[in-house]
């Protein structure tokens, strides 16, 4: 099933401003911290020096860039997560999806490396891998989709055939053409299948249930575009 929606409800869903779990998403691990801590030292450190030959008119402007980029620290993961809603929410149109888990997979995934020595001073580098589940849905229509995410414990418990919702983005009106998808909700289990959070998950399993309190419908059958054509499309708000 397919349901499009209003760009004011793809909005609340997908919110401008980076949420709680988007701003610690990239948070990131100790590592990621100090990096951003080594920035907003570096530039608290230029600034100091820029203040000693800025002329007098310019004190104000430059205490202001100094202060921003100082804490450059802690707005960083905000930025960045707003940032990515941003090239999420440039696509037109939305639409709602419920499906089926079709079928998922596990994979060793590299994801970055580290060169270190050992005890007899040779050069070694060490692989970092990480597991993930690899989850594909669909629904009658013959549309499928894959999602990526890192492996957690309570994956365990996903199985063939469990219904999945999410939300779908297309620059067609029609969504004949999808472009992108969404973090994964499972709500038999009320359980989350996700890299990045892109929905509130406070808001989504609402109008979940608002849908699924709707009358019974046939599933849509997208159409190539020129068969579309004239055809109204009707949203839900």
């Amino acid at each position: 099933m397919l349901v499009p929606l209003t760009r004011q409800k793809f909005n609340q869903l997908i919110p401008l401003i980076a949420t709680g779990p988007q701003y610690k998403y990239y948070w990131g691990k100790f590592p990621d911290f100090l990096q951003r801590l080594l920035i907003s030292v570096v530039i608290a450190a230029v600034y100091v020096l820029v203040r000693l030959f800025a002329m007098p008119g310019f004190g104000p402007i430059l205490f202001v860039l100094g202060v921003i980029g100082a804490f450059y620290w802690l707005w960083g993961p905000v930025f960045w997560a707003s940032m990515r809603n941003a090239k999420c929410r440039r696509y037109k149109y939305s639409g709602f999806f419920r499906g089926r888990v079709l079928d998922w997979w596990i994979t060793d995934e590299l994801i970055g490396k580290q060169e270190t020595v050992d005890n007899k001073g040779d050069l070694v580098i060490v692989e970092n891998r990480e597991k993930r589940i690899n989850l594909e849905v669909g629904d009658e229509t013959g549309f499928t989709a894959q999602l990526r995410a890192p492996l957690r414990v309570e994956h365990k418990v996903i199985a063939r055939g469990q219904k999945v919702e999410m939300l779908v983005m297309s620059n067609r009106p029609d969504l004949s053409k999808i472009e992108e998808i969404t973090d994964i909700y499972i709500p038999s289990r009320d359980l989350w299948v996700s890299d990045y959070p892109y929905l509130r998950r406070d808001y989504f399993p609402e109008v979940s249930r608002r849908l699924r309190d709707r009358p019974s419908e046939r599933p849509r059958r997208r159409r190539p575009p020129e068969e579309q054509k004239g055809r109204r499309v009707e949203e839900w708000e």
